[in-house]
């Protein structure tokens, strides 16, 4: 009886998820709306970003900047407030940062 042999190519792994903002491949992504929920986003598309990621735009940018200036990854991308983060960012194999948002009163 002949033996089967299984190979498995790159394409059949299991691949990391990717940060859509920093592009980085990392072990977890958590789910940001682009219009944030209290400015009427609740419903709108999402993008899987990177934990920091995710903590560094809230900690950067306003909600009301988020839904007015900065409602697509191309925009989020190219926000002044954010180049020295993603320059710093993408060069690094961070996956974790301290939850620094401010506090909500």
């Amino acid at each position: 009886m002949a033996r089967r042999r299984f190979s498995f190519s790159a394409s059949s792994a299991p691949e990391e998820p990717q940060c859509a903002l920093c592009e980085r491949h990392v072990a977890h992504v958590t789910r940001h709306h682009l219009v944030p929920r209290e400015e009427g986003g609740k419903h709108g598309p999402t993008a899987d970003l990177c934990q920091p990621c995710h903590s560094s735009i809230h900690l950067l940018l306003p909600n009301r900047d988020l839904a007015r200036r900065y409602a697509t990854i191309e925009a989020l991308r190219a926000a002044e407030e954010l180049q020295t983060y993603l320059h710093w960012i993408r060069r690094s194999r961070v996956e974790r940062i301290s939850n620094r948002r401010k506090r909500r009163k």
